[in-house]
């Protein structure tokens, strides 16, 4: 039963937004992940390398292959992922549980050694949060529907560019903005969803 365009009301009688209604898998990110604020290092990378893998993707692949993929980059432990060589390099690109993409595995070690290198100025944690307050100031409240959610903002371009500028590759304005959807930098949840604050 839809009460809204963009809002859906599940059996369990909570409002969500329509993509995160159904499947399940969906329905536990919406809930539980999607705009929620995260900290931390390890966090923080393993969504940026999601991110980046999800590009050209529905975000619903990279979700059935979430634990793959933590499995395959060592849990996400950027000092381990940074030291890879060729030789898993290659066993990335056999493993069938993740995203075989050449260009995005070498954006991940190269994001690893980057987020390695960041910690002499605060860390990834401080980096991606020191966003907030001017993705703040350019909203102008929630967003009654998807068509409201930019595909990327100021702030996103901003982010993207000082990320660039520190070494992290396949981050451009969008995945930048799916970023901070996702880490709770930004909340579009929209209005009428369970989960909007």
């Amino acid at each position: 039963m839809a009460d809204a365009p963009d809002v859906v009301v599940g059996d369990d009688g909570l409002a969500r937004c329509r993509w995160g209604a159904a499947p399940e898998l969906y329905r536990a990110y919406h809930d539980d992940d999607w705009g929620r604020p995260l900290h931390g290092e390890r966090a923080l990378f393993e969504l940026l390398t999601l991110e980046a893998f999800q590009s050209g993707l529905a975000w619903i692949t990279i979700l059935r292959k979430r634990e793959a993929f933590r499995a395959a980059f060592d849990g996400f432990d950027p000092e381990r992922v940074a030291a890879y060589g060729d030789a898993d390099v290659a066993r990335l690109l056999a493993d069938a549980g993740i995203v075989r993409n050449r260009a995005k595995v070498a954006a991940a070690i190269r994001n690893a050694r980057a987020t390695l290198a960041l910690r002499e100025d605060g860390g990834l944690d401080a980096l991606l949060w020191s966003f907030a307050d001017a993705a703040a100031a350019e909203r102008a409240g929630r967003p009654a529907t998807f068509a409201d959610v930019p595909a990327s903002t100021a702030t996103s371009r901003a982010m993207a560019r000082e990320l660039r500028r520190r070494g992290f590759a396949f981050v451009g304005p969008t995945v930048a903005y799916a970023l901070m959807q996702s880490a709770g930098i930004v909340d579009d949840h929209v209005a009428g969803c369970h989960r909007a604050a």
